[in-house]
């Protein structure tokens, strides 16, 4: 499947100077720019196990279609192509190189999946296309020596799993840890975090661990085999399908741990409610965006403006999922890239821009988180907040923590 948006309305006046007439602004233009266009790629699961996560791709062109019904970025319009490359990475490889070398893509942004991004990273640092704020919190993409086109945008996995093991250590300190994760680079992340978290102490309080594939039908025989090791906190790395499988089959046996699930997983919308809400009370997670269910945010000039973009432009998305909250908010970070990049839109400029980034508050982000770059650091968000889920929306706990956890 391929989707395309094309501007709705024509190029503004800020694209023109006066100089004895008027005639098209003079700029720096590299491969997908033009006096007149951006054009921009983008790799989305709108199929396959990933497919929860089609509504982010959605949710990006949405905010593009207002921004060029706005007058585009500097009087130019996006034309955003997105391909389904239903989570597989064969797929994406091949998505990939058509985007490049038969649309000529500008960039690619947002391209979803850390297997995913695992198999074009090389490709795009080798034919130096930016490969900006990728949909994964895996810690390679914040690698600037070995892979300096290639940037995330949300905060590291392996931060996130050591602000779980701060808490654990904090609150739980006689803990026996469980481990569900997806059995790559995504869910090894997590392991990993999380043993950097615990130091000295990981061996003994990680009791059990078990993997999973994406074309696993479900997950029950793990949750099952980590229940048997007598763990009474569990740790879920995993995508929102099998995490809503896992908390549906630990609420089913029985079993009653301190439940941490991954923050790629805590959309209401896409995981909780088909695991039943009721079977998700008091699973922690960590945030950085608001949360659309939120009530303390519902009657915010932000959250207003976010409802009215859904209702006028996303309104095929439900406004209980937060990937919806997630398109908006690096959208908006794109944007601004863009606009900083004026009328040199070469792909070094580009990239430049994007690794320049100076505390960028963005109104759906929890207060006092910001998005940051420099070209020796690629990790733009680096705080997060824990919540619990109180069987209708998550409520946030403690203060905002930093990478480091404290």
């Amino acid at each position: 499947m391929t989707m395309k948006w094309t501007a709705l309305a024509g190029l503004s006046a800020a694209g023109l100077v006066l100089a004895g007439g008027l005639a098209l602004a003079a700029g720096q233009y590299g491969p997908g720019t033009s006096a007149t266009e951006i054009t921009i790629g983008n790799t989305n699961p709108y199929s396959g196990p990933a497919s929860s996560y089609g509504v982010i791709g959605k949710s990006i062109a949405a905010y593009f279609a207002m921004v060029n019904e706005h007058g585009g970025i500097n009087g130019r319009k996006i034309n955003f192509i997105s391909r389904d490359d239903g989570y597989s990475p064969p797929k994406t490889v091949e998505q990939v190189r058509q985007l490049v070398e038969q649309d000529h893509v500008a960039f690619l942004f947002q391209t979803l999946g850390t297997p995913s991004n695992s198999a074009i990273q090389g490709y795009c640092n080798d034919h130096k296309v930016p490969q900006l704020f990728v949909a994964t919190g895996a810690a390679k993409w914040a690698d600037p020596k070995h892979f300096p086109w290639t940037i995330g945008w949300q905060p590291s996995y392996q931060i996130e799993a050591r602000i779980y093991a701060n808490y654990i250590l904090a609150h739980i300190p006689n803990a026996k840890i469980a481990v569900l994760y997806q059995n790559d680079d995504f869910g090894k992340d997590y392991l990993t975090g999380l043993r950097q978290g615990l130091g000295a102490k990981a061996d003994k309080m990680i009791v059990a661990t078990q993997s999973y594939e994406t074309t696993d039908p479900t997950v029950d025989s793990q949750v099952v085999a980590l229940h048997a090791s007598g763990a009474n906190v569990l740790l879920t790395a995993a995508i929102p399908k099998f995490a809503a499988q896992a908390i549906r089959k630990v609420y089913d046996i029985g079993w009653k741990p301190t439940h941490f699930l991954s923050n790629v997983s805590a959309s209401v919308k896409a995981a909780l409610q088909p695991a039943g809400l009721d079977k998700a009370v008091g699973i922690i997670t960590s945030a950085y965006l608001k949360e659309p269910t939120d009530p303390q945010w519902q009657n915010t000039p932000e959250y207003k403006a976010w409802l009215a973009w859904m209702k006028k432009y996303n309104s095929s998305a439900n406004v209980a999922d937060a990937n919806a909250v997630y398109g908006y908010s690096v959208a908006q970070t794109m944007v601004d890239v863009l606009k900083a990049a004026g009328d040199n839109l070469t792909r070094e400029n580009i990239m430049k821009q994007a690794t320049t980034i100076h505390d960028e508050k963005l109104p759906m982000l929890l207060p006092g988180i910001t998005v940051s770059t420099s070209p020796t650091d690629y990790a733009p968000i680096k705080q997060m907040q824990l919540a619990r889920f109180n069987g209708t929306t998550w409520q946030l706990f403690g203060g905002v923590i930093s990478g480091s956890g404290s």
